[in-house]
């Protein structure tokens, strides 16, 4: 879960697919009325993509926002070319890939500015430092 940096919208990663086979491999989107109810679920970003001329759909797990309210998303179950961190616009087209390799399950943005992405992986950890700052 994750909220917009102005707290209208929130973002809920969907992982039902772990259990259900055939569940959506998406990232979900709510507006949030009145600073307190949630608006009817719509599909924010779809986690498929072409790697290597083929579409496949991993999950996304651990999700954040940015001051310019991207989402940056943990994801993976794939393979090479799609697991890593995906970053996707406040309108849901994904922009960029930081590809690991391994599954990456979880992120959160630190350091003095807020402009160093800690990932989380299934044995390692990963730091990089990028143009943007997460949101408090």
């Amino acid at each position: 879960l994750c909220f917009s940096p102005d707290y209208k919208k929130l973002y809920v990663a969907d992982t039902g697919s772990t259990h259900y086979p055939n569940a959506p491999k998406n990232i979900l989107v709510y507006d949030v009325a009145d600073g307190m109810r949630l608006g009817k679920a719509r599909e924010y970003a779809s986690m498929k993509m072409m790697v290597n001329g083929v579409e496949q759909a991993g999950m996304a797990d651990g999700i954040r926002a940015d001051i310019d309210g991207n989402i940056w998303a943990a994801c993976g179950w794939v393979g090479d070319g799609y697991d890593g961190i995906h970053t996707f616009t406040p309108e849901g087209q994904r922009i960029g890939i930081i590809k690991l390799p391994e599954i990456s399950a979880n992120l959160c943005f630190g350091g003095e500015k807020r402009n160093r992405l800690f990932i989380t992986a299934g044995q390692s950890l990963y730091t990089v430092y990028v143009e943007t700052q997460g949101v408090l």
